[in-house]
């Protein structure tokens, strides 16, 4: 998979070749052996070597001399997965000694994307359907019939229903499963639940495997794939409703001491489900302590909620619902009435900053953001994250972190690297933080649409300018490049801003217009600890997986990857049904 079948042909007579390959992603990377040609043993009978090359972006072949490491020929190609290729390395026909390198087609490349293709169109029909029958649902004439057909009560659940989404909330003993219930009411967004539930289901389906298309795992090292942008998505929306939800219960009345102890309780439970029960080295056994990683994902959730509700909880004040000395507040109010949270954050910022660029890092150059490996030519082998590595290897141990990272592939990297480490999660709080000004516009500017829309636009820009200057508009040359492993403050800027115009949209076709009921991803977005936890702990069993005929074909991976993604959908869907949430 993501290669293709070369066949080099040399008919020199007089030097072996050492052909070289480099990827194009791979920054300021060392020339990697591919393979070695003898010389040609007559004329007219080249020396053939068969080997398989990278699909998945161009790549420079470089053909010297085995024994005077002279460069011969050099070549920049885009090679097609599954093709068959020749690479013709002779004497040019009409210039003596001039040797003519020449790559042909043996036979073309199948097409990759035509099964993503495939899946969109079944999805849009899917999607179509369903809108279609919604409609006629509808309908007066149909509406009638089925109440002739059906069961009275089960027909008026149905003609009520937006797509599975009830439309009043029934009373229960508990203040906070009333306030969960209450999804369709002006008092809950929709479009929050919406966006959870969106990054929820790409995250899934990136960690099923997306596929086995490149863009849709995690970049190598600096840039962003569709894999790279969900999880801070996750982090903005938790401090969202963290802003939400603590202003709704110091408005019933709760106590901060009893609102501090949930907080203790749920990033305490957040930590150990991530540590115990979706642990990547869980599965050698209940007693491999000595490999168990210690940072993930819910970890670092968990300690991200901690801090952010924590800080949030100190200086929270129940913002009225209707909240008028607040709609006539100066453009930065959201801002100004917490400025104590934003000197904390600023602080921690400074200090993520310090740390990263002036940390001695021993055998590494300080302030080193690279990945080692091969790349930076190679300078840097074991320096792999620079400060944000070290401090991980120096307090967790090499053991207990994670041991595949993403620039393994690519730039060969030795050492084991956590994407998930101690030094990110201060910028994966700042992301947080950012995500709480979202909550803080919402309820500032509370059913004042247009001015919700405009502060979250020029958020969006703010956010945007910052990461243009931290990376000079560039991939690599940057002051900060975009780097998901080291979660780079330019990381988290990018990212917001993209994730304040993804709620912009939402928001508007959500829950102002009412276009859109947010199906199908309102329904994991309201029950996404239990669909993280699902996706992670039933991942290799049947019906989310299965053996596949030809595991070499992007078509059933991909298959597999939406039929289980699919799958937690719909069950998620029937949980919201039957009003069964996991709330920790």
């Amino acid at each position: 998979m993501d290669q293709a079948l070369l066949l080099i042909h040399s008919e020199l007579r007089h030097k072996n070749l050492t052909v070289y390959w480099l990827s194009d992603h791979c920054y300021q990377c060392l020339y990697q052996v591919l393979i070695t040609l003898p010389k040609s043993p007559k004329p007219g009978k080249p020396s053939t070597e068969a080997v398989a090359v990278n699909t998945q972006h161009p790549v420079i072949l470089q053909l010297n001399d085995t024994v005077e490491e002279r460069e011969i020929c050099r070549l920049h190609y885009s090679f097609g997965e599954f093709g068959n290729y020749s690479l013709w390395v002779k004497y040019h026909p009409d210039v003596a000694d001039e040797i003519a390198c020449n790559i042909v087609i043996n036979k073309d490349p199948i097409s990759t994307f035509f099964p993503i293709l495939v899946a969109f169109l079944i999805y849009m029909a899917i999607l179509i359907c369903m809108t279609l029958g919604h409609f006629f649902v509808k309908l007066d004439p149909v509406r009638n019939w089925l109440y002739k057909k059906m069961n009275p009560r089960e027909t008026d659940r149905l003609i009520n229903s937006e797509l599975g989404s009830p439309t009043r909330a029934d009373s229960y003993n508990s203040d906070l499963q009333a306030e969960v219930w209450r999804s369709s009411s002006p008092q809950r967004l929709r479009s929050l639940d919406t966006f959870r539930g969106f990054s929820l289901i790409i995250m899934v389906f990136v960690n099923y495997g997306g596929g086995k298309y490149w863009f849709f795992k995690h970049e190598g090292w600096n840039g962003l794939t569709v894999a790279d942008l969900v999880f801070p998505w996750f982090v903005f929306i938790m401090g969202s409703s963290i802003s939400l939800s603590l202003s709704s219960m110091l408005r019933r009345g709760y106590s901060k001491w009893r609102l501090l102890w949930k907080i203790l309780w749920r990033s305490f439970l957040l930590f150990l489900i991530g540590v115990l029960i979706v642990n990547p080295n869980y599965c050698l056994g209940p007693l491999s302590w000595d490999k168990l990683r210690i940072p993930g994902v819910l970890q670092r959730l968990g300690f991200t909620y901690l801090v952010v509700a924590t800080l949030e909880l100190l200086f929270a004040k129940a913002v009225p619902e209707s909240n008028s000395l607040e709609r006539t507040c100066s453009f930065l109010q959201e801002i100004i009435s917490y400025w104590p949270q934003w000197i904390f954050i600023l602080m921690l910022e400074t200090a993520w900053l310090c740390l990263t660029f002036l940390l001695p890092v021993p055998g590494c150059p300080t302030g080193y953001l690279g990945p080692g490996g091969i790349g930076d030519f190679g300078k840097y082998p074991n320096c792999t994250g620079g400060a944000a590595g070290y401090i991980d290897h120096l307090l967790l141990g090499e053991n207990h972190i994670y041991q595949h990272p993403s620039p393994n592939v690519l730039y060969h990297t030795k050492v084991a690297y956590d994407p998930e480490g101690i030094l990110g999660t201060i910028n994966s709080i700042v992301m947080a933080f950012l995500g709480v000004q979202a909550g803080k516009i919402l309820l500032f500017y509370k059913e004042q649409h247009r001015q919700i829309m405009l502060r979250f636009l020029t958020w969006s820009v703010v956010m945007g300018l910052i990461s243009g200057v931290l990376t000079k508009f560039s991939q690599n040359e940057g002051f900060v490049p975009i780097n998901k492993n080291l979660w780079s403050i330019s990381y988290v800027t990018t990212l917001s801003c993209f994730a304040f115009v993804a709620l912009l949209l939402i928001y508007y076709f959500v829950d102002v217009k009412r276009l859109w009921s947010g199906a199908p991803f309102f329904y994991p977005g309201m029950n996404s600890i239990l669909v993280y936890v699902g996706h992670e702990v039933f991942e290799n069993y049947f019906p989310f997986q299965w053996k596949m005929q030809d595991n070499q074909s992007h078509a059933e991976h991909l298959t597999q990857n939406l039929v289980a993604t699919s799958i937690w959908v719909i069950i998620s869907y029937i949980l919201y049904r039957k009003r069964i949430f996991w709330k920790i």
